[in-house]
């Protein structure tokens, strides 16, 4: 059934997923997203930063950054020159290392990093001259030309095992997520594929008769040597394809389109078969309807995706061409994907296109709607199960209505850290609360989350999970209670008493000081942050009118790491103030 939802409107989802994909891809070929090419280090640092921002503030969980798009390095490569979409120049350094960099801004948010890499093309008819050390100088007998493009040859063993070093390359030395391959096997029309690789064909057949046989194979080779490398090294990096929309012409039945299987010679139900892959992205850019009508295509891939994940591609950029698609069109196939046990997220093409107000204003219509809710990225079985420890010290601070969550690492730091709030008169059963996608405020990769819940959210808990690279949770932290509308104190301070608390976060000592306009009798407690009474400072005094001042060691009391409640009696009047320890 399609979910329509009005742009505009606070569209409520029953049942909103804890796991989906939620991924952009940035394309850097051309600079279509990003970098702008010899902007300097610190204009492309801060554009991409505001980039990851937005796409953040649109629910993305996952960025697919293009690292290689034409034999290139969007990184510090000994193997390849630095891309002159950076500076202007094939071969020239930065300043910085773009790949280290987005690795590190994407993780602060929570976000997965998967390394998108071109495998075949070197050279995209462009005009820049190429740097001393690019394949096309070092190897151009690996090389073939179709059209404007240079490419290299997939059929040559030493093709194959150049491309799996260069990606292993990263692998090893980056924190990457996962790697990522696009569409570009043999060139799409009109630059296809005749005959350069008849050589290639009779000296290195295997023996396959047919050329369009081998061709496919030569494809199949190269996945599963860089999944089986992949796995030696690091088994928790995710392995993803994004395939051509189309397998096969009429596939399923009434379809028509490029023939991905004989053209561009990549046969995607190969690579669920052989479990070479992770997760495929198949590029679905078409609407609902039509001879490439999305409600076939995606149940179709549904089907035949196994026990793999499928996330499929969507078009956001059509929303804005001069024949473009209704707004509505891209968030309609996102609901519809939730009706297909086998699909389990989506991959939205440009990161640019979700920018405010872009793309048919599809961030707000997701944020109002679908994505209304963070999620996490899904668990995949055949990787590691094994739950992180959890995060330590939970402690939430307050600063008029916004909460400032703090915690600490176990201690080896987990991927990121899922951090809940719920709405509860008692404490809550944690491990129950996080089941219910609701309570998740938020993904991040720092230690610390500001939270602004709203002025009738009432009494509520918070809770930190650590999450692991295949997004298994931890246990809960601790529980702590949000300074605001605790129930210990519903009133302001009463006139004839005061107190004030300096610092009220403090590692020591804290300097408490109260007033009193009338002589009474006085009880000061510190209180825990489920309200059971832990320490009686002063108990039952007469104190005189005016200001008191005590000292609150942290030693001499014992205190663990945690918010408190400061509650100062006097007679029949109460008033109670937050204070934050921290070791």
């Amino acid at each position: 059934m399609l979910v329509v939802m009005l742009p505009g409107t606070q569209a409520q989802i029953a049942a909103p997923p804890k796991h989906e994909f939620r991924a952009a891809w940035i394309a850097t070929v051309y600079g279509l997203d990003w970098p702008r090419q010899g902007a300097g280090e610190s204009q492309q640092k801060g554009a991409l930063r505001q980039l990851l921002d937005h796409l953040q503030d649109a629910g993305i969980n996952a960025v697919i950054f293009q690292v290689r798009s034409i034999g290139d390095a969007m990184y510090e490569s000994n193997h390849e020159p630095w891309s002159h979409y950076l500076t202007g120049r094939q071969g020239r350094d930065p300043g910085y290392d773009p790949l280290a960099f987005v690795i590190e801004e994407s993780h602060s948010r929570g976000m997965e990093l998967h390394a998108w890499f071109n495998p075949y093309r070197a050279d995209n008819g462009s005009s820049f001259t190429p740097a001393d050390n690019h394949v096309t100088v070092t190897h151009p007998e690996w090389t073939y030309q179709a059209g404007p493009l240079t490419l290299l040859d997939p059929g040559k063993e030493e093709v194959r095992n150049y491309v799996v070093s260069i990606i292993m390359d990263v692998a090893r030395r980056y924190n990457i997520d996962g790697v990522h391959f696009d569409d570009y096997f043999y060139p799409y029309p009109p630059n296809q594929i005749t005959t350069q690789d008849s050589q290639t064909f009779q000296t290195e057949s295997r023996g396959f008769m047919s050329l369009f046989d081998w061709r496919r194979d030569n494809v199949n080779l190269l996945i599963a040597q860089v999944a089986d490398s992949l796995r030696s090294l690091d088994s928790t990096i995710k392995f993803g394809i994004s395939p051509f929309g189309i397998w096969k012409n009429n596939v399923p039945a009434g379809i028509r389109g490029l023939d991905a299987y004989s053209t561009i010679y990549a046969d995607a139900t190969a690579w669920i078969r052989q479990k070479t892959i992770d997760y495929l992205a198949p590029q679905l850019y078409w609407p609902f309807g039509g001879a490439q009508a999305y409600e076939k295509l995606a149940p179709w891939w549904s089907d035949q995706i196994d026990d793999r994940h499928l996330y499929p591609g969507h078009a956001l950029y059509r929303t804005e061409a001069s024949s473009p698609i209704s707004p509505m069109e891209i968030p309609n196939q996102v609901a519809f994907n939730r009706d297909y046990f086998g699909i389990q997220g989506s991959i939205f093409f440009r990161a640019l296109h979700i920018l405010p107000g872009r793309g048919g204003n599809f961030a707000r219509i997701m944020r109002d709607g679908l994505y209304q809710y963070p999620a996490l990225t899904p668990s995949m079985d055949w990787k590691d199960q094994i739950a992180p420890a959890a995060p330590l010290n939970l402690v939430a601070s307050q600063d008029g209505g916004t909460v400032r969550l703090t915690w600490d690492p176990p201690g080896e730091a987990p991927a990121r850290y899922a951090v809940y709030r719920v709405g509860s008169e008692l404490e809550p059963d944690a491990t129950a609360a996080a089941q219910d996608a609701r309570n998740l405020i938020a993904i991040s990769g720092r230690t610390t989350v500001t939270d602004s819940p709203s002025a009738d959210a009432g009494r509520h808990w918070y809770f930190v999970q650590s999450v692991n690279s295949n997004s298994i949770e931890s246990g809960p932290s601790n529980i702590v209670i949000s300074p605001v509308q605790t129930g210990l104190d519903s009133e302001l301070a009463r006139p004839g008493l005061s107190m004030v608390i300096y610092p009220t976060v403090f590692r020591q000592q804290a300097q408490i000081e109260y007033t009193l306009e009338e002589p009474g009798t006085v009880t000061l407690q510190l209180v825990d942050v489920i309200g059971r009474s832990s320490i009686t400072l002063i108990e039952g005094e007469y104190k005189q009118p005016g200001q008191h001042t005590l000292t609150m060691t942290a030693s001499e009391y014992a205190l663990a790491s945690g918010l408190y409640w400061l509650v100062l009696r006097k007679d029949n009047q109460q008033i109670t103030r937050a204070v934050t320890l921290v070791r």
